[in-house]
Parts: structure tokens; sequence; C-alpha cells
């Protein structure tokens, strides 16, 4: 097979079935709110092949209805944990000898099943993170790109393992890639399925076990998830489930000295404890821990692009992706056009329900964040100028956590907000002089994942390439200046401490993560 992006909404609209796409994705979103407002569902854990149940639970509300319950879900103990890493080891001796090929065609079907429930997974997207309707239906495509690309990787690859010339005519050499063992998979609640499935299916794909936490906040895709590799023919107690908090069935899981590998998503802090933790155990860790994203408007910038494309960085879903635009520097010729251009178009944007059509930004996540979002606006508005934004957004619709996109001007360098990734819709903007003293400034950051440059000067974006300190960078990217990277094509890769490998997902560096190399020399008696 050759690896196609889905990119579900951009064909459908080109295929002229627009119409389609919005009613299959409000027909999804009607049927399962409908069975959300008849009570919420108890939704097990999974263990060894067969739902678990622990002795508490929690409830998970959307963020974009407060009063609406998505489900009950487990509140895993230490000991469930130990029970679900018990079940990913004893599985892994059969399901690491399994003919790769065998392991590729689970995956092929698990994608298909995808599909087909494209608009169901997308509509429980939206109910547990808020994402609309179009991040919603592109987190389900980015999900089953992952495991289109990872399978034809083995493919590619004929699962890792090649025949090398001999040094002595005697000697049979062959190179082989092994997995590791069982792996622990920390899931986010920005990319519930993207980003939780690709983790999972990197590691089980290679020949791994793995048992996955999915975020308290989003944990509703993560169970879909598993249903549908359960459904695909994944044997029992390959993959294990154990929702819970990061404080209990996250620590126990990952301090377990019989895991072998953490594959893991999410904050600064988090990730430099697992990495320390790792480096003293040997384990093998593979951490995507977000950033400050920089983007330079140039003075000789397509000025309409780059305010589309900062825009759509900075704000879509409230600006909670690791990869959002959140430092902005722009030359000063043009400084005053620009930001007159970027102020209207953020505020055009209309915040609300996410299940609507017309809505372009969704909730914030939890009460923390918007707690978090009306703090930081305020010490921008004290510190520096608040152009836009800094309160809730007052909608017609549920009692959701929504809040408007924030532009603050003149801050310090060394402020506290242009310093920390905030992961809400608040963007730093600063004017700049010469390109030099912008990519210095984008570069003085502990983090390095994205970033982009508007520029119509050649000279300008190859200096930029050249320069900058980040994994994945664009230059004149109108759907996204800092966002939007594509399986295949734009690897994922963090630098500095944004990642712990300096490889990325979506890219041929990333299954080598989940296994060891092995060199065989055979003599023929």
């Amino acid at each position: 097979m050759t690896f196609r992006s889905e990119l579900t909404w951009e064909g459908m609209k080109a295929s002229g079935l627009e119409a389609d796409y919005h009613s299959s994705y409000e027909k999804a979103a009607d049927d399962l709110l409908a069975m959300v407002r008849g009570g919420p569902m108890i939704y097990p854990n999974h263990i060894d092949g067969a739902p678990s149940l622990a002795q508490r639970t929690f409830e998970d509300v959307s963020p974009s209805d407060r009063d609406l319950v998505v489900g009950r879900f487990q509140r895993s103990s230490a000991e469930e944990v130990s029970c679900a890493i018990r079940s990913s080891r004893n599985t892994f001796l059969e399901w690491s000898r399994m003919d790769w090929g065998d392991r590729v065609r689970i995956f092929e079907r698990a994608a298909e099943l995808m599909r087909r429930d494209k608009f169901a997974l997308a509509a429980a997207i939206t109910l547990d993170n808020g994402k609309t309707r179009h991040e919603a239906v592109a987190d389900v495509d980015e999900a089953i790109d992952f495991i289109d690309y990872y399978s034809e990787e083995m493919r590619r690859t004929d699962g890792f393992e090649r025949t090398p010339g001999a040094a002595y005519p005697e000697e049979e050499v062959s190179l082989r890639l092994r997995p590791y063992g069982t792996w622990a998979v920390i899931c986010p609640f920005n990319f519930p399925l993207a980003i939780s499935a690709g983790m999972a299916a990197g590691a089980l794909i290679t020949g791994n076990t793995v048992v996955m936490k999915p975020s308290s906040d989003a944990p509703l895709p993560v169970h879909l998830f598993y249903e549908i590799m359960d459904r695909a023919g994944l044997p029992p107690g390959v993959l294990n489930v154990v929702a819970g908090s990061g404080g209990e069935a996250g620590d126990a899981l990952v301090n377990s000295d019989a895991v072998d590998g953490i594959a893991f998503t999410g904050s600064l802090e988090v990730g430099r404890r697992l990495m320390r933790s790792s480096a003293e155990s040997g384990r093998r860790i593979i951490a995507e821990m977000g950033s400050k994203n920089p983007v330079i408007v140039s003075g000789e910038a397509d000025l309409e692009a780059a305010t589309d494309g900062v825009a759509a960085s900075a704000f879509l879903f409230s600006g909670q992706k690791c990869s959002a635009c959140s430092r902005l520097y722009v030359h000063e010729l043009v400084y005053g056009t620009f930001m007159a251009m970027l102020i209207e178009r953020a505020s055009r944007m209309t915040v609300g329900d996410p299940f609507d059509r017309e809505t372009d930004i969704g909730p914030l996540i939890t009460e923390q964040a918007m707690d978090n979002y009306l703090r930081w606006t305020e010490m921008a508005h004290r510190d520096g100028k608040l152009s836009l934004g800094g309160e809730p957004a007052r909608t017609s619709g549920p009692r959701g956590l929504f809040a408007h996109p924030a532009i603050v001007e003149s801050l310090p360098e060394e402020h506290y907000l242009m310093r920390r990734e905030l992961f809400v819709p608040i963007l730093c903007v600063q004017s700049y002089r010469t390109l030099q003293d912008a990519v210095v400034r984008a570069n003085a950051s502990e983090y390095g994942l994205t970033a982009g440059i508007f520029s119509s000067n050649e000279t300008e974006v190859r200096y930029f390439l050249e320069t900058i300190e980040s994994g994945v960078v664009y230059a004149n990217r109108r759907r996204g200046a800092s966002t939007g990277a594509m399986v295949g094509s734009q690897s994922f890769a963090g630098w500095k401490s944004s990642g712990s490998t300096g490889m990325g997902t979506g890219s041929h560096h990333y299954l080598p993560q989940f296994m060891r190399e092995q060199s065989r020399t055979v003599i023929r008696q």
C-alpha cells in the first residue's frame, strides 16, 4: 500500500460533499449526546482482554458543558496497575514472536474500522476535550495516518530486518531490531486519539506490549481506541488500559520495575522527572514535552497570509497545542499595520459550543486552565499592553469554559509570560529591527519544538531555516504558522527540552525507537 493522508474535510469539500460531511458529524454528535444525557455510562479498565472495575471511579465532565457528565471512569489503584503490567508482560513473548506481517494486518484492520467510525470518534473527541468538528475529525484522521504510515514502514523495512555483508565466508549475518518488552503509554488530553494511538501503535506494531493511561481530562477516546483494537483482532492482554490520576495510576505505572519503556506526551516538569528516573534505571523513554513556539513576521511578508497563519496557530483549540504559536516577533516597519490586521482577525473568531458548525474556538479544558487564563491576562494588563481579550466569552449556549483570544504587547523579553508554556489562548508580541536579532530572541528558550517565518525574501527564509533551533519549522504557511504537522510529511521532533530523543513522530525514525538492535551470526554445521 502507498501511504496517503486522510484529509477528510479537504477531500469531501473537493468532491462537493460538504453537506454529507456536516450531516455525518451532526448525526453522530446527536446520537452521542442523546446517550450521554440519558445518564452517565460506566467505562471499565481493560486488563488481560476483559473489562475490570476498580473500587473507585471519577466523573469526566465535558469542558463545553460543565453540567454534562461524559462518563464514569475507573480510579485505578497501584494494585490494579500492577495487574495490567503483569498481563502485558505475560503476553509479550507470544506477541513479539508473531510474524510482523500478521501484526501489521491487525493494525490495517484497525485503521479501516476507524474510517468507518470516523464521525462517531470525532463527536466523542468534541464532547470530551472541546475540539470543534474540523479539529476533531482531523484528530481521527491523524490517528489513522499514524497507523497507516507505521504499517507501511514495517513493510518497507521488511520488519526492520536486513542482511549485511559477512566478513568471513562461512558466516551468515543478519541485523534485526527487536522489541524491548512492556511499554507504558501516558496520553495527553489535547490529542486524545491521534497522539495516544500513535504512541501505542508505535510500540505495539514493533512487537512490544502496552499499558495505556489516558488523560483524566479526556479518557473516552482511549477507551474507544481499545475497543477498535479489540475488534481488529489484537490478542487479549497485549494492550491494557488503566484510567486514573497521574499521581496514583500514572506514578504506579511509570515507576514499576516491570516496565521496559515509557512513551509520554505532556509537561516539561513531568517529562524531566521521567527522564531522570529512566537515566537511573536504564529504561527507554520517548518524551515530547511542549514548547514556547516563536513565529517571525518579516518586513517583506505577505501580511494577509501571516495574519491567517498566526491566528490559526495561536488561537485554534484555545491555544492548547504544544505546537501553538505563543511568541510573535514582527518587524518594526510593518508592526502597526500587521497588529491591526491580527487584532481584527482574532476578534472575529467565534468562541462557543464546539458542536456548532460556525464555532472557531471551543472551551478550555479545565477550571484550572480558565483560572490561569484570567490570572495571566491580568498580569499582561499590568506589565504590558493587553490589546485583546482577557475575559471569559459569554455565550448563549451551554455552561462551558470559554475564553476570548488574548494578545499582549510590549512585555519584557524575560517576562514570565514570554518564557512559560501557557496552554491557553494568549499570544505575546514584540517588534524587532533585524532578522538576526529576532532569531536570537526566538532561540533564547529552553524549548525547541516548532517555529515559523513569513517572508518573501528567500535570503531571509534561508537564514531562518539554518539558524532557528526547533525540530519543526515552517516558512509562509498560511494554514498554520507553527501548527499542523502531517504524518509522513512533516516529522514532529522536539529539540532541547521539547523532546528526549531529537527524533520525530510520523517519520521513518520513530519506530526504531521502540526497538533495540541485535546482530546475529550463524555458522552452518
